[in-house]
């Protein structure tokens, strides 16, 4: 049960909020910011007024039924209507469960995505290349922006690693599940037998820390610069434009190569330095938080096997939820995404509301 103390402030809340944006007194900077927070609650405000009528409506209903006098057609209707109020009081509760649930700062924020190929050798390679397009495609129908921070090719045409930036609206809201080992079973193309193997891929998904979120002291860094060459730097340079920054307290170290500029270089490290430590970061307050965090859907646990795809019987399983879809190359396609994501992120409320 919600303390109707709570439910009663979030009205008045909503209350002072529509007397204030309609007096046009108010400072254009907080217009914007006041705007949105009387957005969010008007969509939750008429659970919460039903929320708190609650008890005396079922009160009266039950007044009714009690009345000795009350003929059988007027007791059958009010048991018809008492039943409904407590269906939709059930409802509204958890309505305003969710809506009263700690935000997580970050879900608003773009993603950097990271993958890397796993066991498997080559074949993990194909596969965390198979798993780049699909994140490509998501981002095409979904209208986000993509844009390569760096890329590790294998020599069977696969990605060793690929780290993007993903921008648009909510992306880390819709991508932090993704985070976590990828398992692939089918037939790879140099198996001559037809046996399936198995290969894996691990998927990082970091909010893109702004420097406003993380302050990074620039004694804490250590900067060595190189020569680009190899996979990732095929051109090599005849100057040192590689970069490798290494954060000394923590010993987290980013190596970016892809620019011949050193300059570049170093921004596109220092972009993924700050997200990894603001990871770090926010996962430290969670451990202290919650002891169960391990147990939790979302944590970004990189050493968890959450999904597989198996090719031979077209279909991919979540392994945190049991969820299987027979529509393989539909989900690596991003066209049946939505409805994985969809059932992650109810779960993941389900959890939070149990502790709640």
């Amino acid at each position: 049960m919600i303390p109707g103390k709570t439910i009663e402030e979030l009205i008045n809340k909503h209350s002072m909020l529509e007397k204030d944006l309609s007096s046009g007194k108010i400072d254009k900077k907080l217009f914007a910011e006041k705007s949105k927070e009387y957005s969010d609650l008007n969509e939750i405000v008429e659970n919460a007024k039903k929320y708190i009528l609650y008890e005396k409506d079922k009160f009266e209903l039950e007044k009714i039924l009690k009345d000795q006098n009350t003929d059988e057609e007027l007791i059958k209707m009010a048991q018809i209507e008492l039943n409904n109020l407590n269906l939709q009081h059930e409802e509204n509760e958890k309505k305003l469960k969710l809506f009263l649930l700690p935000k997580d700062e970050a879900d608003k924020k773009n993603a950097i995505i990271e993958i890397r190929a796993g066991t498997g050798g080559l074949e993990a390679s194909l596969f965390a290349a198979d798993l780049f397009k699909m994140y490509e495609k998501i981002s095409h129908k979904k209208k986000w922006s993509l844009e390569l921070i760096s890329i590790s090719r294998s020599e069977a045409g696969g990605l060793k690693e690929v780290i993007a930036l993903i921008k648009g609206n909510n992306i880390y809201s819709t991508l932090k599940y993704e985070s976590g080992v990828h398992r692939v079973q089918r037939v790879p193309d140099t198996e001559t037998q037809g046996r399936v193997h198995t290969s894996a891929a691990t998927v990082a998904v970091l909010p893109e820390a702004e420097e406003v979120d993380l302050k990074i002291n620039e004694s804490d860094l250590r900067i060595d610069v190189f020569r680009s060459g190899g996979p990732g730097g095929q051109s090599v340079n005849t100057t040192d434009s590689a970069v490798r920054i290494t954060h000394i307290p923590t010993g987290l170290s980013v190596s970016q190569q892809d620019e011949k500029s050193q300059h570049k270089n170093k921004a596109k490290g220092m972009k993924i330095l700050r997200s990894r430590l603001y990871e770090l970061e926010r996962s430290r307050i969670d451990e202290e938080r919650s002891q169960d965090r391990k147990s939790k859907i979302g944590t970004g646990d990189r050493s968890e096997r959450i999904r597989t795809y198996n090719f031979p019987q077209g279909r991919v399983t979540d392994h945190r939820i049991n969820l299987t879809l027979h529509k393989l190359q539909e989900f690596l396609e991003g066209e049946v995404f939505d409805e994985m994501i969809e059932s992650l992120s109810l779960k993941a409320q389900e959890e939070s509301l149990n502790k709640l």
